[in-house]
């Protein structure tokens, strides 16, 4: 007799069988109570297949998947997210300092895109998009209910062409639209400047792995400018929208002798760990001041929390954003990854 295939019938064994490993897992790890009984778990596959047959439009399985699992991703918190091979690689070429886009930093926040900070010498800083921005329409299709990764990925693209941004500010009673163009976005994440009485001034844009050793480059021209010691440093972490976590606790290193610089605690062993100062101060305690504002987020708010308990810097500015987790990147085996936040910063004082 000739068999007959149901349409996505293999995918849907697939989803059942990993859900069905999760269940075995989840009793493994002792949580078995709250595992989900069988017929919970045969309602994807359920909703899945009435989606193949009825819907309007024919939709392939790999796109219903991982639809799916972006939905799973962003009923977590506005921070987690899955990132597709793409994804992955622009995410991996940002924390080294070069990569295509519009340049800004964006949460998601009540179901529209916020903007954390527009990044230094960008088309959205030229632009003038600020932090706090809250961007409703991307090229005029509505991005409420849609997740952050799409969103993202969206504003990402070939440079040279133009997305047109629908933005919400406050202060201003209609919303607008911006049209920028897209370019190859590369980082200097520290310059800096001579000022009077010997002082130096420093910005840090963004956290990445090399931003220590460049603001280190930068105070080093300026005391040799000065031709001697700096008096003092302003350190401004103003629209610094956050970056890489180890970029951060290398920078506040670079201005601690001892002591705690940030603690992190999660679900797993893992996650749970304190990083400390190697004893090296490279102003030799001379005065610093650090400045903040809204668009100063996550790396920043670590680095500008561990001066100001440890009493090694005055903090100035406005309240920062309040973005305290910290994201993991986990690799799959499709060249995929998951974007998921395994713990929570503390500073010294556990703020």
């Amino acid at each position: 007799m000739k068999s007959t295939r149901l349409p996505g019938f293999t995918t849907i064994l697939i989803v059942l069988s990993f859900l069905g490993m999760t269940q075995v897992s989840r009793a493994y790890d002792g949580s078995q109570a709250d595992a989900l009984p069988i017929e919970d778990l045969r309602l994807f596959a359920e909703i899945f297949s009435m989606i193949k047959r009825d819907y309007v439009e024919p939709i392939d399985d790999a796109t219903l998947l991982r639809d799916a699992v972006r939905g799973m991703l962003g009923g977590l918190d506005p921070h987690s997210g899955y990132l597709d091979p793409s994804s992955f690689h622009d995410i991996n070429v940002d924390t080294r300092g070069e990569f295509g886009g519009l340049g800004i930093e964006v949460t998601l926040e009540e179901g529209v895109i916020r903007v954390v900070a527009p990044i230094d010498g960008t088309p959205a800083d030229r632009a003038g998009i600020q932090s706090g921005d809250l961007i409703i329409r991307l090229d005029g299709k509505t991005v409420k209910g849609n997740p952050l990764d799409s969103a993202v990925e969206q504003m990402r693209g070939e440079p040279g062409s133009e997305i047109t941004l629908t933005i919400v500010r406050e202060g201003v009673d209609q919303p607008f639209d911006v049209t920028l163009k897209r370019a190859i976005i590369q980082l200097h994440s520290a310059r800096g400047e001579l000022l009077e009485d010997r002082y130096g001034y420093v910005r840090v844009s963004q956290f990445q792995s090399g931003t220590s050793a460049s603001l280190r480059r930068q105070i080093e021209k300026l005391e040799e400018a000065a031709g001697e010691p700096l008096s003092g440093l302003v350190l401004d972490l103003r629209n610094n929208p956050g970056g890489v976590l180890n970029g951060a606790v290398e920078v506040t290193d670079l201005f601690l002798r001892e002591g705690v610089i940030v603690s992190t605690r999660g679900r797993t062993a893992d996650a749970d760990y304190t990083f400390s100062a190697t004893a090296r101060d490279v102003l030799e305690g001379a005065p610093m001041v650090v400045l903040v504002n809204r668009g100063s987020a996550s790396a920043s708010e670590i680095v500008a929390g561990a001066l100001q308990d440890h009493g090694r810097a005055l903090i100035l500015g406005t309240k920062t954003f309040g973005k305290g987790s910290v994201q993991t990147i986990l690799p799959m085996n499709n060249g995929a990854a998951l974007k998921l936040t395994t713990a929570r910063y503390y500073t010294p004082n556990g703020r």
